[in-house]
């Protein structure tokens, strides 16, 4: 190439522009370039940071803004045993469970460490308030922080306190793009041994994702239509905004 020649157009820096997955890595040899490594290398440290970084409930509680929290513990004593036997993380201890007495709920809203505490640490409180604020028509239980938990650790929750819908918000898996996404899980007569499939999610709530108001708006709106139709989970479709055909079916009332 001759040295006044234009450097050749990389193909691929227009759509690594669009999404933050490794696409088009360079390449140096047969090798990927010391930046790609070293840039992989940090988005694991980061993953499994989020991982094994212990929740805050002190900083959580307070900001959760004056709200009655009650804290309970699952059945893993501690990080390692989480990890390594998931069945103890979708029950409580047994102190929890005593901890916990029935009422007259609409909703239990539990906030659980899951595998990402700084998703809940950096989301949560905030997710939280705009759910509050849009769910003000319902009864709702004192903030349930859960430590140790797997999504399922809700529908325990959710049945002591005695609620008609529980909704979990929980740190989701981290990946080697985000640390810190949160979920949120809404299960409808939330008792032991409901399955994933009686569940909605909403899910990639963090700073590049989803934001805080439009998962409560999804929030509040499936909420809406599991108390209508008395059911969650897969035969609730998330039809929200959704144009209307003429002449389609509608959900029964």
């Amino acid at each position: 190439m001759a040295a006044d020649s234009p450097a050749p157009r990389d193909a691929w820096t227009a759509l690594r522009a669009a999404t933050s997955a490794r696409i088009g890595l360079a390449r140096s040899g047969s090798a990927l370039t010391t930046q790609d490594v070293l840039g992989f290398s940090l988005a694991h440290a980061r993953a499994r940071d989020a991982v094994e970084t212990a929740l805050d409930i002190d900083a959580l509680e307070a900001s959760l803004a004056g709200q009655d929290v009650i804290r309970v513990h699952s059945a893993a004593a501690n990080r390692a045993l989480y990890l390594r036997r998931p069945d103890l993380g979708r029950v409580l201890d047994a102190e929890s469970a005593a901890r916990l007495t029935p009422g007259a709920f609409d909703i239990a809203l539990v906030i659980g460490d899951g595998l990402s505490s700084q998703a809940v640490q950096n989301h949560a409180a905030a997710t939280a308030a705009q759910m509050l604020a849009r769910l003000a028509a319902y009864s709702v239980a004192p903030i349930v922080i859960a430590e140790q938990a797997r999504v399922a650790l809700s529908d325990e929750i959710g049945e002591r306190l005695g609620a008609r819908a529980v909704v979990m918000l929980i740190g989701e898996r981290p990946g080697l793009s985000t640390p810190d996404s949160l979920g949120v899980y809404i299960t409808f007569a939330p008792r032991r041994g409901r399955t994933d499939a009686d569940r909605n999610c909403i899910s990639n709530i963090h700073a590049s994702g989803l934001s805080y108001a439009a998962a409560a708006d999804k929030t509040a709106w499936l909420l809406g239509e599991a108390f209508r139709l008395g059911f969650s989970g897969v035969a609730l479709k998330d039809q929200q905004g959704a144009p209307v055909l003429p002449g389609a079916p509608q959900l029964p009332a």
